[in-house]
């Protein structure tokens, strides 16, 4: 009988061995990390990533910003350098590959990283084919028409990728909590407010559902121009007398020739004679909104949650 128990006790040991070395062969060829791969659904299609990527090219700021307020430097290994916003400027450092431009992704330098992952939005949406090529792509670009719901799509995403759904969480009820008491003001409030970009010389204005719509849209503030019909992106070409005669209560206004580096122009442009006759001039509310956030990176933990302050400005 001892010599029968010796012997059972010896083939359950080398049954479990080879089952341990079966189950590590698996692992070396990947078929044992199923859970770690992920099927995540965007605007362009869909993408299986794999969870917690070690090297992420990443070309839409406002995902650059939420991988940073996450905690996720270490796992940034491209961004398109010359078109950062200047509170993400460490990611110049030599120790991030420039990939080329928003618009000139550089697919060379992209293969030589070879990505774990690679984050995209509108401007190279055209180019999902030839990145997904590399490395798995997801898209998250802002639908202005529901800015809220898909930030926080974005930022959720993110945030199960990487194993920080419960920070993004918190991060995102703040943003939440700011929000709701901006609209709160805005709903005590009679102000009408403007929103204009500058670039050139010239000025476009921006209405509800549009790029900068948000401020209308999300935080509540009243509209000086409902009738302003344009390109969401691209905004109306509008003249001085344009902004005289809606007289808005609040001018808020972006210098795009500030976020691309030519030079802070705004102030030049907006406050000549004709403005000085509006309602926003004389009680000093043109408020000059971050072209940073609002502009290069709007769409990001933290460009949201200062896009929020900035906008109450006009309501203090």
């Amino acid at each position: 009988m001892k010599k029968l128990s010796l012997f059972l006790i010896i083939s359950m040991l080398a049954i479990f061995a080879a089952a341990c070395g079966s189950n590590d062969k698996d692992k070396a060829n990947g078929s044992g990390n199923k859970a770690d791969v992920m099927t995540i659904k965007h605007q362009l299609g869909e993408s299986k990533v794999t969870k917690n990527p070690k090297k992420v090219v990443v070309f839409d700021m406002g995902a650059l910003d939420t991988l940073d307020k996450l905690g996720l430097a270490d796992s940034v290994a491209g961004v398109p350098q010359e078109s950062l916003p200047s509170y993400l400027k460490k990611y110049q450092d030599s120790k991030y590959s420039n990939v080329g431009g928003l618009k000139e992704p550089d697919f060379e330098a992209i293969k030589e990283i070879n990505p774990d992952l690679i984050i995209i939005s509108g401007r190279q949406q055209d180019s999902y084919d030839k990145f997904q090529e590399i490395a798995p792509t997801i898209f998250v670009g802002v639908d202005t028409n529901k800015y809220m719901d898909s930030f926080k799509d974005n930022v959720t995403t993110i945030g199960k990728i990487f194993g920080k759904e419960d920070q993004a969480k918190e991060e995102l009820d703040a943003i939440d909590k700011s929000i709701a008491s901006l609209k709160e003001k805005a709903d005590a409030n009679d102000a009408k407010a403007l929103i204009t970009l500058t670039t050139g010389g010239k000025v476009t204005a921006y209405g509800k559902a549009s790029r900068f719509g948000l401020i209308h849209d999300v935080f509540g503030v009243k509209a000086a121009a409902d009738d302003i019909e344009a390109d969401p992106v691209h905004g109306q070409n509008i003249s001085m007398e344009f902004i005289t005669e809606k007289n808005p209560d609040i001018l808020y206004v972006i210098d795009r020739d500030a976020a691309v580096g030519e030079g802070e122009n705004a102030k030049k442009v907006i406050e000549n004679s004709l403005v000085k006759k509006t309602n926003a001039y004389k009680n000093g509310k043109i408020v000059y909104l971050d072209p940073g956030y609002w502009y290069l990176s709007g769409g990001g933990l933290e460009s949201v949650a200062e896009m929020v302050n900035d906008a109450a400005k006009g309501l203090e």
